[in-house]
């Protein structure tokens, strides 16, 4: 399936709802709250990111804001892996989540292969 690429931001920004929702469902504990402020800073920042690289000067410029915005899916990927591992939030909501930021993984990891190449 292709995706223009206002659908491909459309649903970046839909997964930083998506995590500002699992933020805002952290318990209010000194590892909830350490969690919910790296999460809510890597997984918001793809979607502005990914803004950043539709109006890219170069190549080489869109290449390295899609790997800005891939190396803060990862790191949004491992926070909602924790979450789930320690049980913090309903275990369907975090499912959910972790689905999405694998296939938006997926998808920048083949943009970056594809402009790098």
């Amino acid at each position: 399936m292709s995706m223009t690429p206002q659908e491909l931001e459309d649903r970046l920004i839909d997964f930083a709802v998506i995590v500002i929702d699992v933020v805002e469902s952290l318990p209010n504990t000194r590892a909830g709250n350490h969690i919910a402020g790296q999460l809510v800073r890597s997984g918001t920042s793809p979607a502005p990111n990914y803004a950043e690289s539709r109006g890219a000067e170069s190549r080489r410029d869109f290449l390295h804001k899609v790997k800005i915005a891939l190396k803060e899916l990862r790191e949004s990927f491992v926070w909602l892996k924790v979450i789930d591992r320690k049980s913090l939030v309903d275990a369907s909501d975090i499912s959910a989540a972790i689905k999405e930021c694998d296939e938006l993984i997926a998808i920048f990891v083949t943009t970056a292969k594809t402009t790098d190449s």
